[in-house]
């Protein structure tokens, strides 16, 4: 009996006929910054309905290629067509897998792809036209029972199919896949490869990389790279050891790395005749090149795009039902406040802000420390916010998201739960005695203070999450970040007393903003000044007028910084999505 990973999927229901791109490749040369020249010359076709394989050694540009046909690269010469024309902006007319996981891991799997269809298909489409293509999608690739269960929990090959779904939604005439079958045991690589072939049956044209060696006999063609990028052969899978005169397709890397090309590979300058749409034909050029003349690049089809309101409404649905998912994510939301309220009970003694016998270091070191809370929450819940699932935005982003709706979701997620652990902060510290008997105006102007330290931390931790590129740098950027705002806030050594670079450097620190709002809304430099009359001298004279300001200017600049943080972090996050997508607009 087959595995649940071997079978060829279900074909029930069927799948509508797809009208799959002709895809050419036209003498592509490509340069990579950094490395130089990756392609050179680089000529084939690619018919509606069938299996293109880029196979070659590591290094021969198989990924730039398959990104350059795919329209994410501009060739820097020669040209790519799709049905004769220069492709345009990417659309639904194309799917993109590359190897990363494009799904987040912690939802269900049904429920993970109506997210995706959700982003990817027009907005007027109505819940259940989405739940239709969800299930259509997952009996086509043979996934039907494994819809309830959470992508992490999916087989390898299950993920790899789950992220082919996620392209099928929109019915894309052509699939481009980025070595599908990497670390996949060969059962379940060729399963996949039998998907691919469906898929291929039903009209889509199949395009994808691959290092492992059963996959170049499995395609329609092969398009083999030599290590300078130029194409050693091109043709049908059967005739390769023949073109080299070997006997396995292990021999051919071998005589290929030595650099022999095959005969039949594709001549310099042959190109075939092809038509396109009218005003975009292409033929050989007339200094005989062998590069087609083009026209203008394609137009896209209109498609209605989702709306920012609407992206943003359902990324923080998903996102909420993602941090809702994750053990990770709950421990620390509900482990940093009982460890923040530990430490206060245990650092200081009740009644320090009693005016009969007041404490006033300890005054002090409560605010600092309720800014720090209010700035470690913040910071800890945004550092894994955003680089565990860069993979999934880049994708998403080519099928149409908004970085900025992507970013405002992160906000309206954390920040209510921001405030709530702040306000249970001060209403513990309140009933062990560790803050004034004090009316609504003060406790209102702590809370402020806090959510704005909170929302300041949190968009700065959005911007190291967004900067890094997987969890673990984040992690190692939580003491990089804590240290300079524990000792520049201006609470163990007064900015008074700091030196002229220290006193410059604290005015970058959010935590300082925050603990002078702090000990301005709860009246320090009333108490102090109180107490002079029955203790002696001003008490802590050195913080100076630190705390005679009002709380507003604190409010002010944190609120500043906040936008400042997210400002920067949308644009990180567009210089990411853009890295791999160099697109000659006035060329394409």
């Amino acid at each position: 009996m087959p595995t649940p990973t071997g079978p060829r999927p279900s074909v029930s229901p069927p799948r509508a006929r797809v009208d799959g791109l002709r895809i050419q490749a036209r003498r592509v040369t490509q340069r990579v910054r950094g490395t130089g020249r990756v392609l050179h010359d680089v000529s084939f076709d690619a018919a509606p309905g069938e299996i293109v394989v880029i196979a070659g050694s590591s290094g021969a540009g198989k990924t730039v290629l398959l990104e350059t046909l795919a329209g994410l690269r501009a060739a820097d010469a020669g040209a790519v067509l799709h049905n004769g024309v220069r492709p345009g902006p990417p659309g639904p007319e194309f799917g993109f897998v590359p190897q990363e996981d494009i799904l987040h891991r912690d939802l269900p799997l049904h429920r993970t792809l109506v997210y995706a269809a959700g982003l990817r298909m027009p907005p007027a489409t109505s819940a259940a036209s989405v739940t239709a293509a969800v299930d259509r999608v997952l009996a086509s690739l043979g996934l039907s029972h494994r819809a309830a269960a959470p992508v992490r929990a999916l087989s390898g090959g299950e993920r790899k199919r789950a992220g082919v779904a996620a392209e099928l939604l929109t019915g894309p005439r052509a699939l481009f896949l980025d070595e599908p079958t990497s670390g996949l045991d060969p059962v379940t690589g060729a399963a996949l490869l039998r998907t691919l072939r469906s898929l291929a049956e039903d009209g889509t044209t199949i395009v994808l990389t691959t290092h492992v060696l059963a996959d170049l006999l499995r395609g329609d063609q092969v398009v083999f790279l030599s290590p300078g990028g130029q194409v050693a052969y091109a043709g049908e899978p059967g005739a390769l050891c023949d073109a080299f005169g070997v006997d396995t397709v292990e021999d051919v890397y071998g005589v290929v790395a030595e650099g022999v090309v095959s005969e039949r590979a594709v001549p310099e300058g042959a190109v075939s005749v092809g038509a396109g749409p009218e005003g975009a034909r292409t033929g050989p050029a007339p200094d005989g090149t062998g590069v087609p003349r083009v026209g203008p690049a394609a137009r896209p089809v209109p498609r209605q795009r989702v709306g920012a309101v609407r992206q943003w409404s359902l990324l923080t649905r998903r996102g909420t039902a993602l941090l809702l998912h994750n053990r990770l994510s709950v421990a620390v939301l509900a482990g940093s406040p009982v460890m923040i309220v530990a430490m206060f009970a245990v650092l200081f003694r009740a009644g320090a802000f009693d005016p009969a016998d007041p404490d006033p270091g300890s005054t002090a070191m409560i605010m600092f420390w309720i800014a720090f809370g209010a700035f470690f929450f913040g910071l800890t819940y945004g550092l894994l916010q955003i680089c565990a699932e860069l993979p999934v935005l880049r994708r998403e982003w080519l099928a149409g998201l908004q970085i900025g709706p992507y970013v405002s979701s992160k906000l309206t997620i954390m920040l209510p739960v921001l405030a709530a652990a702040d306000a249970l902060l001060l209403a513990v510290l309140r009933a062990l005695d560790r803050l004034p008997a004090a009316g609504w105006d003060t406790y209102l102007s702590l809370f402020v203070s806090s959510v704005l330290a909170s929302a300041a931390a949190l968009a700065l931790g959005l911007l190291a999450s967004a900067a890094v590129t997987d969890p673990g740098q984040a992690t190692l950027m939580l003491p990089l970040l804590c240290f300079p705002q524990v000792l520049f806030s201006g609470a163990f050594v007064p900015v008074p007393r700091m030196t002229g670079a220290g006193e410059a450097i604290s005015w970058a620190m959010t935590n300082r903003w925050a603990f002078e709002a702090l000990g301005s809304g709860v009246g320090l430099e009333a108490l102090w000044r109180d107490g002079a009359s029955r203790l002696g001298p001003p008490l802590l004279d050195s913080y100076g007028d630190s705390f005679a300001g009002p709380a507003g200017r604190g409010w002010l600049i944190l609120a500043g910084f906040t936008l400042v943080f997210l400002a920067a972090t949308w644009a990180v996050l567009v210089r990411k999505c853009r890295g791999g997508v160099v697109r000659d607009r006035a060329g394409a």
